[in-house]
């Protein structure tokens, strides 16, 4: 497809997204939960279907050489399909922030002001790799009253396609208006660009997905953009730690789920920690490949060199940086070096070197003794999400219904007139 006429292709798409928000916006929370709920069950009859297109998908990717962690990342089965669908299903029972009032003020003059949340309007969603994204921010978008143009990678168009087709089926027999959510039929760069110049047709975009997706959304972008930037995640092991609990988290933040974003890449050690031995152990016995300087080497002979990338790698694989370091103060210092302000957290007993990191360290997330891998908006109680913001405007951290939402003053007067 030629770029103009891609180009129009998504100005018809945001067209249509516009009319579809002014009806989507005066639904009551319980007409949208009804059609998220009907979404839900879509999902959950063409199970069969969905899986089935996954396989041509994974088949194709597999011939394409993608990585093991992406394939992890585009891999859908029974449970899969159904975790997607009990997502929606769990966006449906979310408590709804649309009206929701902010603040009220009364002015000495008699105006009664009062801030409520509203929908943004026309969302984009650019995402790579994971099908189930079509299904938790469309059921995001809808359930916050804004419609979503979304335009998945090609390596999972016909994941998408078949999530989709379930998705909009249901939501239309639910009440929806039918362009409440779309997916881009074309795969070809150029929708990205037109919708990264969409200005006034999509009120924001959010990317999810690689480095350079990321990169490019940024550079040429003219419309908003919530940017969700690299994992590249730390724990620290606090000489206060205990240590069967430092072996645990670390092997949990690591190796739960290596190719998610909320997966450590960099295990920072305090030199004064009891053992770290059994940790590291831990770790090489699961299967990690251990990188680290000579200290570390000395300690666990698995471990390889690390070269000075390793410090900035997003790895999404079974593949961990170590380093020793000299205390809370160190460790903090390497994080704002090289962390990407995603999530990082400190494994300790002493609560007062606790609160100082989660005090400290500038990340969306922050974590005390608790495994980074609970970076996800499900497990923040919030519903799927549309991913994590480590921007500093608007929302950050994961970004659920609320985030999907910006306000306006609402002004009620009894005839004054300014003097």
């Amino acid at each position: 497809m030629a770029d103009a006429e891609t180009k129009q292709l998504i100005a018809e798409m945001a067209a249509r997204a516009r009319i579809a928000a002014r009806r989507l916006a005066l639904m009551s929370s319980a007409e949208k939960s009804r059609a998220l709920r009907a979404a839900a069950a879509a999902i959950r009859a063409d199970r069969d279907a969905i899986v089935a297109a996954n396989a041509e998908d994974m088949a194709a990717a597999g011939a394409a050489g993608l990585s093991g962690a992406m394939l992890d990342r585009l891999r859908l089965d029974a449970a899969r399909v159904e975790a997607t669908a009990a997502g929606v299903d769990a966006v449906a029972g979310l408590d709804d922030p649309v009206g929701k009032q902010i603040e009220r003020v009364e002015r000495p003059n008699g105006l009664e002001l009062t801030r409520v949340r509203i929908p943004i309007g026309v969302i984009g969603i650019i995402y790579e790799s994971r099908p189930n994204v079509t299904a938790d921010a469309g059921a995001l978008c809808a359930m916050s009253g804004n419609t979503a143009i979304l335009r998945g990678g090609s390596e999972a168009i016909r994941s998408n396609r078949a999530i989709h087709a379930a998705l909009a089926r249901g939501l239309a027999e639910g009440g929806m208006p039918a362009d409440a959510v779309q997916l881009v039929p074309v795969t070809d760069r150029a929708a990205v660009g037109a919708m990264l110049t969409a200005e006034g047709a999509i009120d924001m975009v959010v990317p999810r997905g690689g480095k350079g997706l990321v990169a490019r959304v940024q550079a040429e972008a003219r419309v908003p953009v919530l940017a969700h930037l690299d994992g590249l995640n730390h724990t620290y092991i606090d000489r206060a730690a205990d240590p069967a609990m430092a072996r645990d988290l670390a092997l949990n933040a690591k190796m739960r789920r290596t190719g998610i974003c909320g997966a450590t890449e960099t295990l920072l050690i305090d030199r004064g920690f009891a053992d770290p031995a059994p940790v590291l152990a831990a770790l090489a016995d699961a299967g990690c490949e251990l990188r680290g300087d000579a200290e570390i080497r000395a300690i666990e002979p698995r471990v390889t060199a690390a070269g000075a990338e390793d410090w900035d790698t997003e790895y999404l694989d079974a593949i961990l940086s170590v380093k020793l370091v000299d205390g809370v103060d160190a460790a903090m210092d390497h994080i704002a070096a090289h962390g990407s302000h995603h999530t990082d957290a400190i494994v300790t007993g002493d609560a007062a070197t606790a609160e100082r990191f989660l005090g400290e360290v500038d990340s969306a997330i922050v974590m005390w003794n608790a495994s980074t891998q609970f970076a996800d908006g499900g497990e923040f109680g919030l519903g799927a999400e549309i991913g994590i913001s480590t921007g500093r405007l608007h929302a950050r951290g994961p970004v659920a219904l609320e985030g999907l939402t910006t306000y306006k003053w609402v002004v009620r007067g009894a005839g004054q007139a300014r003097p």
